[in-house]
């Protein structure tokens, strides 16, 4: 992924309401998929998709999110 493209996705991210100071972001381009971590590790214990979103929680917290098809769901990629 380009440095500018990820620089551009950078407001999406503000715009998290999480209780969260740093975002961890990975990006598959072979499958196309987009991987938030916001706590390291995650160790998630529940996960919900709604549409192309996964949301990882541990308890009652969100501490990522998979985001599935992303060039579709955030087109500046």
């Amino acid at each position: 992924m380009e440095k500018n493209i990820l620089m551009k996705s950078i407001p999406y991210f503000l715009n998290l309401l999480v209780p969260s100071t740093k975002i961890w972001i990975d990006y598959d381009d072979d499958v196309d998929v987009l991987y938030i971590s916001l706590k390291k590790p995650q160790n998630a214990n529940d996960s919900i998709m709604e549409n192309n979103f996964i949301y990882h929680y541990r308890n009652d917290q969100i501490v990522g999110i998979t985001v599935l098809n992303a060039k579709k769901n955030f087109p500046i990629m």
